[in-house]
């Protein structure tokens, strides 16, 4: 009886117009999934074409399995063996590559970040010298966006035998670029070595960032010690989701790479981790509300002080 009673009055209601509009827009939110970002984790080599084979492989199975975005590690392209072949390697924006990549987009309608492209730099002929790119696909082929890496990874600890100096060859970006509004929220571009720098992702959520991804190739050595608990500070203190591809595994005789590509969600919680031994690709759901929910509740932005109070030491 009470069943008939209920079932009969909300049709009643749900005839009226404005509350039935009310109700269907009730319903189509609480059932609309939250979209799938796919991180992927690849292992390239200075072999192109097997490299551009491998990562195609990835963003298919992501796009079967319903993902709208798919991110793609630093080094993508192929990672070098010596500075002469990283050069020889590299291209334009207007080149095979990204061309390539814009076709995949476009054919399977789902968005990509290539997480960190060899782009020759605008003097090339006579500098020799490239950027180290964040390239945004949309679904429809076209460049949405491109950030190129501020901070350059240069480490030399002879005792070990490591020497790994970006700059030699690379020309660091000149501004940061604002987040790209996406299927799944605004992402707030970085890459890699940029990570260490909280500077840069605050920046980045005082623009509007939802969510932050570090495309990136750590070292054995830093991404053991050092990786997961950096991506959950940025998530901690951001409140954003942070989404980070990652290289894993040998890319030739003089580099290997950590692994463990990471989905944060923005409580510093990981959501996924493809574990550090072969390629593979894990999708997380970003439900935005979760971050406007963790902002709500520990509103650190608004306790923050004014720029000038963090730089006041800087006048004693």
């Amino acid at each position: 009886m009470f069943r008939c009673i209920l079932g009969s009055s909300l049709k009643y209601l749900a005839s009226l117009p404005a509350l039935r509009h009310t109700v269907m827009l009730q319903n189509r939110m609480s059932s609309s999934p939250a979209p799938l970002a796919a991180v992927c984790q690849v292992r390239v080599t200075p072999d192109k074409e097997a490299n551009f084979s491998a990562c195609k492989r990835l963003v298919e199975e992501a796009k079967e399995r319903g993902a709208c975005m798919v991110f793609l590690p630093e080094g993508f392209d192929y990672i070098g063996s010596s500075r002469e072949e990283t050069l020889s390697l590299s291209e334009s924006l207007e080149g095979d590559t990204i061309s390539r990549y814009s076709h995949l987009a476009r054919r399977l309608e789902v968005w990509l970040s290539l997480g960190g492209f060899h782009e020759r730099g605008h003097d090339w002929e006579a500098e020799r010298r490239i950027y180290n790119s964040h390239v945004i696909i949309n679904d429809k082929g076209d460049v949405t966006s491109v950030y190129r890496k501020s901070h350059l990874f240069d480490v030399e600890l002879p005792e070990k035998g490591v020497s790994l100096k970006e700059s030699r060859f690379t020309i660091p970006g000149p501004s940061l670029v604002s987040p790209v509004q996406t299927p799944i929220g605004k992402v707030g571009l970085g890459i890699c070595y940029d990570l260490r720098f909280p500077e840069l992702s605050l920046s980045l959520r005082r623009h509007g960032a939802e969510i932050l991804t570090y495309p990136s190739a750590f070292t054995v050595a830093t991404g053991a010690a050092h990786w997961e608990v950096l991506l959950r500070a940025r998530a901690i203190e951001t409140q954003c989701f942070v989404l980070a591809a990652a290289q894993v595994g040998q890319h030739h005789e003089k580099r290997s790479s950590y692994g463990h590509g990471l989905a944060v969600d923005p409580w510093g919680e990981v959501l996924g981790d493809c574990g550090g031994e072969k390629p593979g690709v894990v999708l997380v759901e970003v439900d935005l509300e979760k971050v406007r929910r963790t902002r709500r509740n520990m509103p650190v932005q608004q306790h923050r002080r004014e720029t000038a109070f963090y730089h006041s030491l800087d006048q004693s």
